[in-house]
């Protein structure tokens, strides 16, 4: 760094010695609050808070309102809005926990289907509750290896591909990533992007664009890999507008031009690095279907169109529009999948580990159906399916504690969707004296101990 820095290396590692920034990003879906905070220049509806506040006892953070996302990552905004067009399909590759994935999820097109992958099973299921959380019908969540998705052809009009790296960028909010460095590690990460990028290039469709990132500073992960992505896979190396007050450093070496560096000291953020490269070929047109691939996969858990139990026709109607879905069984539970994706939907569960797909409905219990949590966040839920039930500031943590809650003496019997700030937390299962919590045991808030104020992010 001193090298590619010169005179300016001490403000740098003045800054490594800093407090990281805090940045969110509101869900436009879910949420139009307004926050009097500084607002992220290259990102849409996302602040720099004054301090880290206690994140786990907002409740507004369960229910999706916002995602506490690093400001420099949000860059990708710029890149989707300037270089995407329209897309069918996209894939965040290495998603994990799901920063990218509900950023790109609030930018492409509505029709547009996002597949998010998580190779690690632990932190897939992660990726899988904040998408979730988040709420958008059309996305699926896969577990698997860059190389399994080669046999789906050319499927993705946009890839992006969050490099695992040596992380120098998050030197100074993760002292995991400084115990790990190491040179050795440095040139173990270069040749195991370049193996990711070879493996998962072929499924871009001509035309298609396809974001790298890494959150690390050295020259060999980020620039001599767009260089080689250029010489080797043909990919033609894009322009981003910024604005020169952002702080955005160009390309640190004269092998590429069009490469974006986030740096401590001259970005409010952390390290980061992006560029945005397009593949050649003639663009499919409009009239292309997804054609399921010859190769079968076997896979767990599958799917199938059975014929609905009784309570699963009811379930129809929890839906804004019932007729926009295909239902499925899937063992106890129903699913409801986009009618649009159902193909995309089929092909991806023969060839891949899928995790989550469309909307989980309902499961079923004996002679009762037990509405899915994954209804209550998502944004297609019928508003008036329900009954709706506001939570104080401490009934709210109770409730994501997973402990009992009393509801108002006239709530009626039944399942009551319980709410904090008009953001629905989930279901209760409501007897009269008592209401039976139905919050995810795995989702619920461990700590015994709760703030002695309020803690409200968003003011």
């Amino acid at each position: 760094m001193r090298q590619l820095l010169g005179d300016e290396y001490e403000d740098f590692r003045k800054a490594l010695l800093g407090e990281p920034a805090v940045s969110i990003r509101l869900n436009p879906a879910k949420w139009n609050a307004t926050p009097n905070y500084a607002p992220v220049p290259w990102a849409s509806n996302a602040y720099y808070l004054p301090e880290r506040p206690a994140f786990t006892f907002d409740p507004l953070l369960h229910a999706g309102g916002y995602y506490v996302q690093e400001a420099s990552s949000m860059f990708v905004e710029q890149a989707i809005r300037q270089h995407l067009g329209e897309a069918r399909v996209a894939l965040d590759l290495c998603a994990a926990p799901g920063g990218k994935s509900t950023l790109l999820r609030s930018l492409l097109p509505e029709k547009c289907t996002l597949v998010s992958n998580e190779v690690m099973r632990p932190r897939a299921q992660v990726l899988a509750e904040n998408i979730t959380k988040w709420g958008h019908p059309r996305c699926l969540v896969t577990s698997n290896y860059p190389a399994d998705f080669t046999s789906l052809g050319a499927l993705f009009d946009l890839i992006v591909v969050d490099a695992p790296c040596s992380g120098e960028g998050m030197f100074r909010k993760d002292e995991t990533a400084v115990a790990e460095w190491s040179p050795e590690n440095v040139e173990i990460c270069w040749k195991r992007q370049r193996d990711i990028l070879t493996d998962i290039w072929p499924t871009l469709r001509p035309g298609g664009l396809l974001i790298y990132s890494t959150c690390t500073f050295n020259t060999e992960e980020d620039e001599r890999n767009v260089r080689w992505m250029m010489d080797e896979l043909g990919a033609e190396l894009l322009p981003i507008a910024t604005d020169a007050a952002w702080g955005i450093t160009p390309s640190l070496t004269d092998e590429v031009t069009h490469a974006y560096r986030f740096l401590p000291g001259r970005t409010q953020g952390e390290g980061f690095f992006l560029a945005a490269l397009r593949k050649g070929g003639e663009a499919p047109t409009q009239d292309d279907v997804i054609q399921p691939s010859t190769k079968r996969k076997k896979g767990k858990g599958k799917a199938s169109p059975n014929v609905l139990p009784p309570w699963g026709e009811k379930g129809k109607t929890w839906l804004t529009d019932e007729h926009a879905y295909t239902y499925r069984m899937m063992e106890t539970n129903i699913v409801a999948i986009p009618s649009d994706m159902e193909q995309l939907y089929a092909t991806l569960s023969e060839q891949l580990h899928l995790i989550k797909a469309g909307i989980a409905l309902a499961e079923q219990k004996g002679r009762d159906a037990i509405p899915a949590h994954e209804l209550a966040m998502s944004t297609a839920l019928n508003p008036e399916a329900f009954t709706r039930c506001e939570l104080t500031y401490n009934e709210a943590l109770r409730y994501l504690h997973r402990e009992a809650i009393t509801l108002p003496h006239d709530t009626p019997k039944g399942f009551v969707i319980v709410t904090y700030q008009g953001l629905p937390l989930g279901f209760v299962k409501n007897l009269g004296n008592r209401a039976n919590n139905l919050y995810p045991n795995e989702w619920r808030i461990r700590s015994g101990h709760f703030p002695e104020e309020e803690v409200r992010v968003v003011v």
